[in-house]
């Protein structure tokens, strides 16, 4: 093999090299049911980031999982679970949290009603699919 080839060979190692150690995990959480899904989801992102500390992670709420992001939202079985201050931690730790907008008008609820942590996106489901096939995201429904 000549040298060229055998240097080139050699930097396309090493960029790849670089770039897998500088990969980062990267998960979409699909909350679409407050009622079943607030509590266990958000003890279970808190749980991912305990064992992967630097795994990027959004949280697309769509339907009836817009819900335990308004602003006092609690466990409906568990009242003394407040969400708000469990969802600011998971901020402070990198996690998004994003509302679908369509929801938003389809239920007749406004972006105030919501916590000041969350963001917004035009539509969950698209946001879900930009993620997961444009941005790789890997996929759970909590």
């Amino acid at each position: 093999m000549n040298t060229r080839i055998r240097h080139l060979l050699t930097a396309a190692t090493l960029t790849l090299a670089m770039g897998a150690a500088l990969a980062q995990d990267k998960v979409v959480y699909h909350f679409d049911n407050s009622d079943t899904q607030a509590t266990a989801g958000l003890r279970t992102l808190r749980n991912y980031l305990d064992t992967a500390p630097g795994t990027q992670i959004v949280a697309v709420a769509l339907g009836d999982g817009v819900h335990f992001l308004k602003e006092g939202a609690k466990d409906k079985k568990n009242p003394n679970i407040e969400y708000g201050p469990l969802i600011s931690d998971l901020v402070a730790r990198g996690v998004k949290f994003e509302i679908c907008e369509l929801t938003l008008r389809a239920l007749d609820l406004k972006k105030d009603q919501f916590v000041m942590d969350a963001g917004f996106t035009p539509s969950g489901v698209v946001r879900i699919g930009q993620l997961q096939f444009r941005e790789h995201y890997g996929y759970i429904k909590p």
